[in-house]
């Protein structure tokens, strides 16, 4: 199992973004700054800038980390085209419209915080697996 750690303004709303609109499950919740929520063999470790110890805290010049950037998780989906309607009806911003690569179809959305999320339909053997 792969684990990669999103700092996010608001851990509730990530929660409810990533449960709620792409199928991942809560695991942990102990503390209002942090929740662990798993999909398939990705974990994903949610934590809040400033939130004390843990991923959250201020590095030793006491710069904050922050949410956005363009590095991103990556999660495979049967119907693109399906999805982004559905993440569409439900309000999801969008950093680009469908586009095809090499290996299949793309499109990037945005969770709560500007965390980029990259949604993959693979269109060779290869890229499935």
């Amino acid at each position: 199992m792969a684990t990669v750690r999103y700092i996010v303004d608001d851990v509730d709303a990530a929660i409810a973004f990533y449960c709620g609109q792409l199928g991942f499950r809560e695991v942990m919740h102990p503390a209002p700054a942090f929740a662990m929520i798993v999909r398939d063999d990705l974990r994903l470790a949610l934590s809040s800038p400033g939130g004390g110890p843990g991923g959250g805290q201020a590095m030793p010049d006491g710069t904050l980390p922050r949410p956005g950037g363009w590095n991103r998780i990556s999660l495979q989906v049967a119907d693109l085209d399906a999805d982004v309607r559905r993440l569409q009806q439900a309000g999801v911003p969008f950093r680009n419209e469908p586009i095809t690569g090499v290996g299949g179809r793309q499109v990037i959305v945005d969770d709560p915080s500007g965390n980029p999320v990259e949604l993959f339909e693979p269109i060779l053997p290869g890229a499935r697996e």
